[in-house]
């Protein structure tokens, strides 16, 4: 069954962070998504999983299969790709792209991320299709999002052009901005360029959209997207310090609407909430108890640095208690985990942190056995039954 322990104790270790509420941000977005990256907690969701028309925010995931791609060696970072025509003919952002070129793909890359060149994207996909269409890449998309944990993703296309059935959640989205951040580091200050003039092709449209670039808010990234159906979005990530946020905001009706909301998300998420130090990595939270074991109990820790993101003003409550399935049989290695931490805060999700054997706890002997099954019977039959036991014993 399952036990608690230490509740009061482990409260009293966890209050120092200060726990409180901060004010709720009421987004103007349709849907919108903001995740404090460093320590893993959610700030705001508002409809994050409803499937989404994405437009140009959904070229992030050309991106990320290309960075992919190019890491595992199936394309070149100087490789020339060819333009098809089916590329070339794609109208809206561009890199002015002909069927006479044959473009880098770091170039690609670059026409992608900072000029959101919808040819730029198709004829990255079409090298990395199985069967060279856009279609083919699409459903390889799809595929990989899955793979990645995006379940309310659909792609159609590799760039956001509006089609039936193309679809995206912010939640999604924020997870693949997480995945672009933490798995490819050395690409990712690609979307802190604020210009790519390609060839000199497009001097007029050369800049990047990001409206918070250039802001001293420590923006650098991701993606903007618009289409009428989806109206105006973002895809964003800023760093202060040691803390990293990132947001996804869509259904805005103008450019500046999208400016001045993804400016107050970011200012807001710095502003009201601060990262506390809770425990050092091997600090003991709590004991568990053993059974069968040389000794009654181990002391359970965490395994790393733990730090909680709390909201900075109006003194609220915290919650925590430790929870596992015991008594744990032994034998128990240092290091298995054992236990979970559960906190609640005031305005904010659940956050469950697992603990870990502080040390090894080998099998008891014969005495231990003996002891434990004398205990057993105690327990079973009380005090004065003596050598009454049933027969079924």
């Amino acid at each position: 069954m399952q036990f608690s322990a230490l509740r009061l104790g482990v409260t009293a270790l966890i209050f120092s962070a200060s726990a409180s509420f901060a004010q709720t941000f009421d987004t103007r977005a349709q849907a919108a998504y903001v995740f404090d990256q460093t320590t893993g907690t959610v700030l705001l969701e508002k409809d994050e999983d409803t499937p989404l028309p994405p437009a140009s925010m959904s070229k992030l995931m050309t991106i990320y299969m290309a960075f992919e791609a190019v890491a595992k060696g199936r394309l070149e970072i100087d490789e020339l790709l060819p333009v098809s025509t089916e590329a070339a003919a794609y109208g809206g952002s561009s890199m002015f792209l002909d069927t006479t070129d044959r473009v880098s793909v770091e170039d690609l890359l670059r026409g992608v991320i900072v000029l959101s060149g919808n040819d730029a994207s198709a004829v990255l996909a079409e090298a990395l299709s199985p069967d060279g269409t856009e279609a083919g890449f699409a459903r390889m998309m799809t595929e990989r999002a899955r793979q990645m944990g995006m379940m309310n993703s659909t792609f159609a296309n590799s760039n956001g052009w509006p089609a039936a059935g193309h679809r995206m959640s912010m939640e999604d989205l924020g997870i693949l901005a997480n995945r672009i951040i933490t798995d490819y580091p050395t690409f990712y200050p690609l979307f802190a360029e604020i210009e790519f003039a390609f060839d000199g092709r497009v001097p007029s449209n050369s800049r990047n959209r990001n409206p918070l670039l250039n802001l001293g808010i420590g923006a650098d990234g991701l993606k903007t997207g618009h289409t009428q159906e989806a109206g105006y979005g973002l895809v964003g990530s800023a760093k202060q310090g040691d803390r990293r946020v990132i947001f996804v905001i869509t259904g805005l009706d103008s450019q500046v609407a999208r400016a001045e909301e993804a400016e107050k998300i970011v200012n807001w998420a710095f502003r009201q909430f601060a990262q506390k130090e809770v425990a050092r990595e091997g600090t003991r939270i709590a004991e568990a108890d053993i059974w069968m074991g040389g000794v009654p109990t181990v002391g359970l820790t965490v395994s790393e640095d733990l730090s909680l993101l709390v909201p900075i003003l109006n003194q609220g409550t915290l919650d925590a208690e430790v929870v596992y399935d015991g008594p744990i049989e032994a034998p128990v290695s240092a290091g298995d985990e054992l236990a979970e931490l559960v906190i609640t805060l005031d305005g904010l999700p659940e956050k469950r942190i697992p603990l870990v054997a502080e040390a090894d706890v080998a099998r008891g002997g014969f005495t231990t056995r003996l002891r434990t099954a004398a205990t057993v019977l105690w327990d079973k039959f009380g005090p004065g039954t003596g050598d009454a036991v049933p027969e079924e014993a």
